[in-house]
Formats: structure tokens, sequence, C-alpha cells
């Protein structure tokens, strides 16, 4: 459950949600999966659990699952 491994503290990134123990954010996370990086090679890469990885995904689907999105005008 990503609420054991991610926080969010306005001293930190500005509040941005983080890895718990790091200053690793959910976006960084989620930009080098969308990279091409693998959750093991990030893992490895900044010194975390896989499971932190994991959970920040997890944070950021809940997260996307409260906000209406609307299509893009064309």
């Amino acid at each position: 459950m990503w609420h054991d491994r991610i926080t969010s503290d306005a001293a930190i990134l500005g509040g941005k949600p983080i890895i718990k123990g790091s200053r690793i954010s959910v976006e960084v996370i989620l930009e080098e999966l969308a990279s091409g990086a693998t959750p093991g090679e990030l893992a490895k890469d900044f010194i975390v659990d896989e499971a932190d990885i994991y959970a920040a995904l997890e944070f950021a689907a809940q997260a996307l699952r409260a906000d209406a999105l609307y299509p893009a005008a064309s």
C-alpha cells in the first residue's frame, strides 16, 4: 500500500509526493519509467526498494482516479 512508502512534506521539494526517507519524487519515478527504465533499475539507481517504485505508481494511479479528465480539443 502506497501510504506506507509515499509521503509529502512542505519542507521537502515544495511538498511534492516523495518516497519516504528520500528526496525522490513520484514525478521523477514516473518520468524515468516513461523513458524506459525498469522498476528494478530505478530501485538500484535511487537506492530504494523496488516496492517503493510500485508504491509511486499506485499513488499516481489513485491521484489520477480522483481527477476529472477531459479529452483535449482538436
